[in-house]
C-alpha cells in the first residue's frame, strides 16, 4: 500500500515524471557510453574485453539501482531530514513495523528506467563475452545481484543510522557506497595490490561480482582461492545487511527527537 501510494503520487505530473525518468537513465547511459568509446582505443583493460567489462559493469549497475530503489528510505540524506525535523517521530507512532515504513517512505519510481538500461547492458555483456548460458551461470549471476543488493543496502542502512547521532549525513559513507559500486564495476586486476587485498579480505567486495564473473568466464580466482569463493555473494551480502540492521536497532534506541 505504501509503495502504491508513492507510485501514484509520482505519476500525477506525467511530464515531470517522464523528464525525471529520462534524466535518471541518462546518468547510466552517459557513463557507459564514455567507457564504450574509450576502451576500444586501448584494445582491452588488463586483458578484459569490452564485453567482459560490460558484464561486470552491468551486474554492478543493476544491483546498485535495485538497491537504490528498495533502500531509498534508509538513504542518509532522506533519513537525516526526518531526524532533523523530528518527523521520524511519526514513524514511531504509527501502528506498523518501523522498518517497513522506512522502506515505503521513499520509492523513486523514476529509477526504473535505469534498471531497464542496466539489464540491457548486462545482457549485452553476457552475449559479447561469450558466456555459455547454463542454469549454473544464471543462478550464479542472479545470486551475485542479490548479494550486491543486500551488501550495498546494508551500507545504506548504516549510513542512515549514523544520522541518529550526526543529524546530517556522513559524506565518508559515500566512499564505501558509491565508491564501492564504481570499484567493482571494473576488473580488480587494474588496481594496486593494497587496494585489491583491502576489497577482498577486509571489505569483501570482490566476492560480490568479480569472483562470480571470473568463474562464469572460466578464469581462475586470484591468490589460489578455491572455486567455492565464487558462490559466496548470496552469503556475504545478507551478512552485511543483518549486521546493518543490528546497528539500526541500536540507533533507533538512541534516537531522542528534536526536543520540541
Amino acid at each position: 500500500m505504501l509503495l502504491r501510494a508513492q507510485a501514484r503520487s509520482q505519476a500525477v505530473y506525467r511530464v515531470s515524471f517522464a523528464l525525471d525518468a529520462l534524466g535518471s537513465a541518462f546518468i547510466t547511459l552517459a557513463e557507459f557510453a564514455a567507457f564504450v568509446l574509450v576502451l576500444p582505443r586501448f584494445g582491452s583493460l588488463s586483458g578484459w574485453t569490452l564485453g567482459e567489462v560490460s558484464l561486470l559493469y552491468g551486474l554492478a549497475e543493476l544491483a546498485f539501482v535495485l538497491m537504490d530503489l528498495a533502500f531509498g528510505g534508509f538513504d542518509a540524506p532522506n533519513l537525516s531530514q526526518h531526524v532533523r525535523s523530528g518527523s521520524f517521530n511519526t514513524f514511531l507512532l504509527r501502528p506498523a513495523p518501523l522498518r517497513l515504513q522506512i522502506f515505503g517512505s521513499d520509492f523513486a519510481l523514476r529509477r526504473v528506467t535505469r534498471v531497464v538500461l542496466a539489464a540491457g547492458i548486462l545482457a549485452y555483456g553476457v552475449m559479447a563475452s561469450g558466456v555459455i548460458w547454463t542454469p549454473e551461470a544464471a543462478l550464479l549471476l542472479a545470486g551475485s545481484v542479490l548479494g550486491m543488493v543486500a551488501f550495498f543496502g546494508g551500507l545504506s542502512v548504516i549510513g542512515g543510522t549514523l544520522t541518529f547521532w550526526t543529524v546530517e549525513s556522513v559524506e565518508a559513507m559515500n566512499v564505501l557506497t558509491y565508491g564501492g559500486r564504481t570499484l567493482i564495476s571494473y576488473p580488480m586486476d587494474i588496481y594496486g595490490q593494497f587496494l585489491r587485498k583491502t576489497f577482498t579480505y577486509l571489505i569483501p567486495a570482490a566476492f560480490l561480482s568479480y569472483f562470480p564473473v571470473l568463474h562464469v568466464l572460466g578464469r581462475p580466482l586470484p591468490d589460489g582461492l578455491p572455486m567455492l569463493a565464487a558462490y559466496l555473494s548470496p552469503l556475504v551480502g545478507p551478512l552485511m545487511l543483518a549486521a546493518a540492521f543490528a546497528f539500526w536497532r541500536v540507533g533507533v534506541r538512541h534516537y531522542g527527537g528534536t526536543g520540541t
